[in-house]
This record gives C-alpha cells, sequence and structure tokens, in this order.
C-alpha cells in the first residue's frame, strides 16, 4: 500500500497512524498533518484498492481485511506500537485492530463511528450505491458532500468541492471496489465485544452528521473499557475538514493526557 512518513525524526518520537473513510485516502488528513507533525512521526497510507494503492478487492472483504493490512504495513515500517486515529470506516479498522493486537495500539481516535451500523446509515448508503449503479460514478461523487457536510458549508465552499470532485472522478477506483469497502463497513458488528477493548479511546462525534447519527458513538463510549466522549454541535460527518481547528485542539488534549 502506499504510504507517507511526516512530521517527527527523532527515534523515540511517537508515532501515529492515521486511516481514512469510504474513500481511503491518506491525504484526507491534510487539515491535521501540521498540528500532528509537531508532536508525532505521522503516517499515513492510502486503503487497499484506492487512492495509489490500486488492487481489485476480492470477494467477501471486510473490516478485519484492513486491519490486517494496517499491521502488515507497521510491520513493514518496523513500528511496533503506535497511537491510531480513524474517521469512520477507518474508525472501524482502529477498533477491530484493537481487538486482533491490541499490544501494538497506545491511544485510539474513532470519529463518527460505529460498533454496529444503523439505520440511517444503511439508507444513506442504499441511496449512494443506487446513484452508483444507476447513474455512474460522477453522479455518486457529485452527491456525496450532501452526506458529509453541513449545508451552510457546502454553499460556502462551493468551488473547491467542484475541483475535490474533478480529482475524484478522475481518480475512481472503481465501482466493484466502492461496493466492496460499502460492503464491508455494513457488516461491520463488534457491539457484543466492546467491553474487549481496553485501549484509551477517544470517541468523537457531530450532533449535525446526516450519515451517523451521534448515538452511535454515545454506544462506543459506554461499552468500551476505558473511553471518553466529545460531541460537536456542528460540523457534519466531515468535521475534520469542516471545523479542523476545533478538532485537532481535541485531539491534542487526549494524545498529551
Amino acid at each position: 500500500m502506499h504510504y507517507e512518513i511526516l512530521g517527527c525524526t527523532e527515534p523515540d518520537a511517537p508515532t501515529i497512524l492515521l486511516s481514512a473513510g469510504l474513500g481511503g485516502a491518506g491525504r484526507f488528513w491534510e487539515p491535521q498533518l501540521a498540528a500532528l507533525e509537531t508532536t508525532h512521526r505521522v503516517v499515513i497510507y492510502d486503503h487497499l484498492g484506492t487512492g495509489k494503492s490500486p488492487a481489485e478487492l476480492p470477494s467477501g472483504y471486510a473490516i478485519d481485511d484492513m486491519a490486517q493490512e494496517a499491521l502488515a504495513l507497521l510491520d513493514r515500517l518496523n513500528i511496533e506500537r503506535v497511537d491510531f486515529m480513524g474517521h469512520a470506516l477507518g474508525g472501524l479498522v482502529g477498533l477491530q485492530m484493537a481487538l486482533l493486537a491490541p499490544a501494538r495500539l497506545g491511544r485510539l481516535i474513532v470519529i463518527n463511528a460505529w460498533s454496529r451500523v444503523d439505520v440511517q446509515s444503511e439508507r444513506c448508503f442504499r441511496v449512494r450505491l443506487a446513484l452508483l449503479q444507476d447513474s455512474g460514478a460522477e453522479a455518486y461523487l457529485h452527491a456525496q458532500p450532501l452526506f458529509l457536510y453541513p449545508a451552510d458549508w457546502l454553499s460556502a465552499n462551493h468551488e473547491r468541492l467542484l475541483a475535490e470532485e474533478a480529482h475524484a472522478l478522475a481518480h475512481f477506483p472503481g465501482a466493484h471496489n466502492v461496493l466492496a469497502r460499502i460492503g464491508a463497513l455494513s457488516a461491520f458488528d463488534i457491539d457484543a465485544r466492546l467491553g474487549e477493548i481496553a485501549t484509551p479511546t477517544l470517541v468523537i462525534a457531530s450532533r449535525d452528521d446526516l450519515l451517523v447519527p451521534y448515538p452511535r458513538s454515545e454506544r462506543l463510549a459506554e461499552g468500551l473499557s476505558d473511553a471518553r466522549l466529545a460531541v460537536f454541535d456542528y460540523g457534519g460527518h466531515g468535521l475534520t475538514v469542516t471545523v479542523p481547528d476545533s478538532f485537532n485542539a481535541s485531539v491534542a488534549r487526549f494524545l498529551a493526557t
């Protein structure tokens, strides 16, 4: 998989691995990099089958496979232990890693994620899949921001979103891979196993998230053995992009403890 190592170069610098959501691109974390690079060695990567990590994903592809791929990346880089931050699907990867290899994780940050998919999320993904299958990638990508960002932010950032849409269309991983990744996140269910995860965890949610209702994050915080919850009133599903300063400050406080 394609990866980048950024930030601190000191051998004893703490390392944080960042895992993006459905799109899978490491550069999704651009609004967080400058803040993290001052204190951490930062590893970002393009998930298998996305961006600069081309592959045709196999039948039955699951979040467990994505977690195993992230662990294999750490092995490849000779990194024994990391902090981990994941957005939505990336958060599921972190939760699965905490079950598979708890000794590899120092702290865990999960953003707008879940232990079991919500019916509202399923509704949104059915709509997105129908657009992809019936109208094609262009329609799918044009609608995507509607599920990610608040309406006022969409209006104020129209030209930026058009440019991002064109870039995403030029680098679209193919309908097969998108279907496989949505299938994986829809099938993920560790609700009965949350108590097994002892990794100190910051659960972040947005009250105005259209895609993932914030009670799913409340459920995570209640079920995990060692978790704290931060709920933002504004920011939408993509609050890492819409309110980066407030988001970064919340993360910095957690990582400093």
